[in-house]
């Protein structure tokens, strides 16, 4: 195990579908916590449903987690790749395993997104996702339709279970602080994607500012450590997945502690 955690930049501790190509490009990392990060993946993954390309790990952005005045759904957005090699991934965010890359000046089409993150997703033979900081988008791009988690699913390994969640729990000092902890499940000689993959996923719905934050974060040990705090309309929510390079195994859900 990696002894070193990927996670974004807003977050305290944080330890943050066959044989892909290594990552090419442009990926915007996450700055590491305390508890130990992991590495981004490289190999070929099972089929997910859909999964857009490219990618670069950038702080979450932030998104309200109410609107008086509803935004517009549109079907899809043109876009063209202004990042001489971009990632195009399996899952939103920069931890998640790699598809293939875009060169500079390709021309996408989008037909999804997160909701609490900039990243989005790209219509192919096989979806991918990739960080809307660097296509140029003909459009807004808060007017695709949200279509994570609810409309897409990471590939399943067909090698692997899942981890367990064995707590959740606030610091009694401070409040806001959540550690998660779960089963730990050894990775075999042969299924990274490539020395830096992450070998644990943990997907976040938290607060933060009053508004609900998509985290995906990454960790090679069974804990991580966020800030989540009150205030949000949507409940705080969050899953763990085990990641090797065939696919994901999981997931496993958050019992959210009580604020």
């Amino acid at each position: 195990m990696k002894n070193f955690l990927h996670t974004s930049a807003v977050l305290i501790f944080l330890l943050t579908a066959c044989n892909l190509p290594s990552s090419p490009t442009v990926d915007t990392p996450v700055e590491p916590t305390s508890v130990p990060p992991t590495a981004l993946p490289t190999n070929t993954a099972a089929n997910p449903t859909p999964a857009p390309p490219t990618e670069t790990s950038v702080p979450p952005t932030v998104t309200p987690t109410s609107t008086n005045t509803p935004i517009p759904v549109v079907e899809s957005l043109d876009a063209t790749v202004t990042a001489d090699l971009l990632s195009c991934r399996y899952g939103p965010g920069a931890e998640y395993l790699y598809l293939y890359g875009l060169k500079k000046g390709a021309n996408i089409q989008l037909i999804g997104r997160t909701d609490g993150n900039n990243w989005v997703m790209v219509k192919g033979k096989n979806l991918c996702w990739l960080n809307a900081k660097f296509v140029e988008i003909k459009g807004d791009p808060q007017t695709l339709r949200v279509t994570y988690p609810s409309e897409y699913r990471l590939p399943v390994s067909p090698y692997y279970t899942g981890p367990t969640v064995l707590s959740a729990t606030r610091n009694p000092n401070n409040p806001n602080e959540v550690t998660v902890k779960w089963t730990d499940i050894t990775l075999r000689a042969g299924d990274e994607e490539d020395e830096n993959m992450f070998i644990y996923i943990i997907e976040v719905w938290r607060c933060e500012g009053s508004k609900t934050v998509f985290d995906p974060l990454a960790s090679n040990y069974p804990e991580v450590t966020f800030i989540d705090e009150a205030g949000c309309d949507i409940p705080s929510h969050g899953r763990v997945f085990f990641q090797e390079k065939h696919g994901f195994a999981g997931p496993a859900d958050i019992p959210w502690p009580e604020d």
